[in-house]
């Protein structure tokens, strides 16, 4: 906003309670109301990104939000808790809960990762160099392999849960899986090159170390309030480690890393965190 846009100054004995309260902040330091703010905003564009929920319209690009991906991951891994509880209580089995849960996650995201994770397994499959494997990527239609992985990535998830049992492990499964799997991509964003010089990836823009550093940080602590904190260790190691690897075989194939990619690093880190956990019970 410019200064021209800027409402006039007000008399400093006309100063709200709020900006009386900005000030007391100290020189040198954001007022209060500006920093949440910029909380809400990065929140709002975090959900408005990886949800197909309805959202206000906030300004700015989703790498400047990275900080808030991992608030997305726990409203996605709430509402596939949620709906694991009701399916349960009403008598359902617990395969078929856990079949629902993952088809809610898979609904209230637009199946956005799963997309991403079926591009990257069909280009990785494809014969030819670099510029194949991308132009594959770009294909909207699904191949063998990406229809394969997303039978078997759907199957691991929906067994993991199944195995978890009980409500309020599948809770803190879910919630944990999904925060730090969306809470390791912006590692990835920030660390890694990219692939192409268009694409979504490109236009989300690249957020700075500091960004992923609070994306990581809050995703841990939001796992560890819902598995405990050895789990939460656990399920961190576990998101890392895929993270490592997807990116490394990305780089590997396609030169760095696309939206695609990010997809897919953020279903691996989710199954790997589910898998993980049910070793744990």
């Amino acid at each position: 906003m410019s200064e021209a846009n800027q409402p006039p100054p007000q008399d400093e004995t006309a100063a709200s309670p709020e900006a009386a309260a900005d000030s007391a902040q100290g020189p040198g330091k954001p007022p209060v109301t500006s920093l949440l703010a910029a909380w809400r905003r990065d929140v709002f564009l975090a959900l408005g990104f990886f949800t197909r929920l309805p959202m206000p319209a906030a300004e700015g690009s989703l790498g400047e939000a990275a900080r808030a991906f991992p608030f997305a991951g726990l409203i996605v891994g709430l509402i596939g808790a949620l709906v694991y509880f009701v399916a349960m209580e009403i008598g359902l089995s617990g395969l078929l809960a856990a079949l629902l849960a993952v088809a809610a996650t898979g609904i209230v995201t637009g199946a956005l990762h799963e997309d991403g994770w079926a591009d990257v397994c069909d280009a990785l499959g494809a014969r030819g160099g670099v510029e194949k494997r991308l132009e594959i990527l770009r294909d909207s239609r699904l191949g063998s392999y990406g229809g394969l992985a997303l039978i078997f990535s759907t199957s691991i998830k929906v067994a993991a849960i199944a195995n978890l049992g009980a409500p309020e492990l599948v809770a803190g499964a879910l919630i944990a899986a999904h925060t730090l799997g969306r809470g390791v991509l912006p590692l990835v964003m920030a660390r890694m090159p990219l692939a192409r010089a268009n694409g979504l990836a490109v236009d989300a823009g690249r957020p700075s170390i500091t960004a992923a550093n609070w994306s990581l940080t809050i995703a841990l602590v939001i796992s560890v309030i819902a598995v405990a904190p050895i789990a939460a260790l656990v399920a961190l190691l576990a998101a890392l480690a895929a993270t490592w690897a997807v990116a490394k075989l990305a780089q590997k194939k396609f030169g760095g890393y696309t939206g695609d990619v990010l997809g897919a690093v953020e279903q691996v880190a989710e199954m790997a965190i589910l898998v993980n956990l049910v070793t744990l019970t």
